[in-house]
């Protein structure tokens, strides 16, 4: 008999019998190998069915900026700074000239934006030469077609001429005055063409608007030489700025607590006014 030792193992001393266990223990690692590389594939495709399935979550897999950049494609590299300009203007520049070693005035500006037919070419003309070209940018809005009819006027040359028939000035305004591109201009005055500006003064009259801190605002009509539609729009005697009209007696009563048009806040669409920060919200408000 052959004792037992309390050490773990067997001995084989025939060489036939080493053989044959190296053989098995060979046979046996391929078996696990096989096994273990077809529970690993079958593991996958369980996981990746569940995650169909919405099961389980899959976590995104978390790359580094480092590791973008390297395998970016050639030429999709990222501009360099400066390249890429968010806002543009309707200032006018050479053929020859690309303008990137002019420097832009300081001076503070804003737009004259008027729909025009050439039968009111007077009194387009008047309107423009209330406003100094050191302060205003003047652009015109042909729903005639005739821009020729207009080359003979001092300014001419100097306004932005945009020609498109029959349309409004709200269609042109939503085409071709993008907050973007006004970006620029403290002010948008966006007018009818039939208006008298005999005793209107552009300067003060936007001295007043910042003053008063006004978004969106016209000037008052003349009583005895416009056509009023909505007593609000009224000049007001002796008054400088007037926000709310009363009415105290009769039917649709005014007073100091409407908080409604016709009463308060209205500005009618002939000769309306906006500030840049106005102007950006109200653009996206235009439905032509």
């Amino acid at each position: 008999m052959k004792p037992f030792t309390s050490a773990p193992g067997f001995v084989l001393s025939d060489p036939k019998n080493r053989m044959f266990l190296w053989s098995f223990l060979i046979v046996i690692s391929l078996v696990c190998g096989a096994y273990l590389a077809g529970n690993a594939f079958t593991t996958k495709e369980y996981k990746q069915r569940l995650a169909r399935w919405g099961l389980i979550y899959k976590m995104p897999l978390v790359k580094s900026h480092a590791c973008k950049r390297q395998c970016w494609p050639s030429g999709s590299d990222a501009l360099p700074e400066g390249v890429v300009a968010k806002t543009s203007n309707l200032e006018m520049r050479p053929l020859w000239d690309s303008g990137k070693n002019n420097i832009s005035s300081k001076h503070p500006l804003s737009l004259l934006a008027i729909a025009v037919g050439v039968k009111q070419k007077e009194i387009v003309n008047k309107i423009v030469e209330k406003f100094p070209s050191s302060d205003f940018v003047v652009m015109l809005f042909h729903y005639d077609g005739f821009v020729d009819g207009w080359k003979n006027l001092a300014w001419s040359n100097r306004a932005i001429h945009v020609s498109a028939i029959n349309q409004t000035k709200w269609w042109f305004a939503k085409r071709f005055l993008h907050p973007d591109i006004v970006a620029e201009y403290n002010y948008i005055f966006l007018w009818d063409e039939d208006l008298l500006v005999e005793n209107f003064d552009p300067k003060r009259y936007l001295s007043i608007v910042k003053e008063e801190g006004l978004e969106i605002s016209q000037p008052a009509l003349d009583p005895n030489k416009s056509e009023v539609h909505h007593p609000l729009t009224v000049h007001r005697a002796g008054s400088k700025v007037h926000r709310r009209y009363y009415k105290l007696k009769g039917s649709g009563r005014c007073d100091d607590h409407s908080i409604a048009p016709p009463c308060i806040g209205w500005v009618e669409m002939m000769a309306p006014v906006f500030s840049r920060k106005s102007w950006q919200c109200v653009w996206h408000l235009i439905q032509v």
